[in-house]
């Protein structure tokens, strides 16, 4: 793979973050952020309100990417609910203007997605399935894709569920269940939500090779293995030796969530194995990778990359 010059929307958050010290080891990365500072010689940092009018163009026009990766996003669910408006602005309006922009100039975009677009009553859903969101979060994830779709038809928009470690080490719900297991704090875990969550790292690389590949259209880039979240929680337990005593199995609706979750977002991905002629990491590979991180000091690298801001 040639290096290419990459812009990483997003680049504080879980995926932004992992996705630009991943690209960096092989290609010149610009990582555009906003509130949350980043601070670090792997890769060009660039700080902008992409809802400020003009913003977008002008951050395209400076960097002059070949390729636009496109994780900025209001991903807390209820925070979409709670502020509807931001939620439209920044997951349907910006990728909406980033595909009209990015395009005139040359480069590839993909733009990250959620596998909340459907509302997981029977699973195993296929690109093909049409999607049916049930909170502002996903309603305004799903309009964005729509967005992107129709203003370049070359982009690839890549439908995900991921988790790893992040700078605050508060975005991931592996990091949900290992800190608070860690501090001996009871938690309790939903044994009627399902997903296929992919390793940030990983999730990374196969954006790469997508783009690599100069796939177009719509792409379920998610683990090629599923399970509920209780069970994620055991397996996280189990892998950095922690109590799984301190789990409660619970339904979602004994939990009093303010937006609807979807209780069943397996997903499947023969369209992606088959584009990349291999099968996507499991959940346990992914794991693996995520302790083995975990080992290497990766956590507090990431919390110092933040630490100056």
């Amino acid at each position: 793979m040639r290096p290419h010059k990459i812009l990483i929307t997003g680049a504080s958050g879980l995926l932004g973050i992992n996705l630009a010290l991943e690209a960096a080891k092989e290609h010149s990365v610009i990582g555009l952020v906003n509130n949350q500072r980043v601070q670090t010689k792997s890769f060009q940092v660039m700080q902008a309100d992409l809802l400020t009018p003009g913003a977008v163009e002008r951050i395209l026009d400076q960097t002059q990417p070949d390729w636009v990766i496109h994780c900025a996003a209001l991903a807390n669910v209820d925070a979409c609910e709670a502020e509807p408006v931001r939620a439209y602005q920044l997951n349907t309006e910006v990728p909406s203007i980033l595909a009209q922009h990015v395009a005139r100039g040359g480069a590839r975009l993909l733009h990250v997605s959620t596998d909340a677009v459907f509302d997981g009553q029977r699973g195993q859903y296929s690109e093909e399935d049409k999607p049916n969101p049930l909170s502002t979060y996903a309603k305004t994830k799903l309009d964005g894709e729509l967005a992107v779709a129709q203003t370049d038809p070359t982009a690839i928009i890549a439908r995900v569920n991921l988790f790893g470690w992040s700078i605050s080490g508060k975005r991931s719900l592996a990091e949900f269940f290992y800190y608070n297991l860690k501090a001996n704090k009871p938690l309790k875990g939903f044994t009627d939500v399902y997903s296929c969550p992919l390793l940030a790292n990983d999730l990374a690389n196969i954006f790469l090779e997508m783009l690599a590949l100069e796939l177009q259209g719509l792409y379920h880039v998610v683990s090629s293995e599923c399970g509920s979240k209780y069970d994620f929680g055991l397996q996280i337990a189990g892998k950095f030796g922690l109590n799984e005593g301190l789990l409660e199995p619970i339904s979602v609706m004994d939990a009093g969530l303010k937006a609807v979750r979807s209780p069943r977002l397996t997903l499947r991905t023969e369209k992606l194995k088959q584009a990349l002629g291999k099968p996507l990491p499991n959940l346990s590979a992914g794991l693996d990778r995520f302790y083995t991180l975990y080992q290497q000091g990766y956590p507090q690298n990431l919390k110092q990359l933040g630490e100056s801001s």
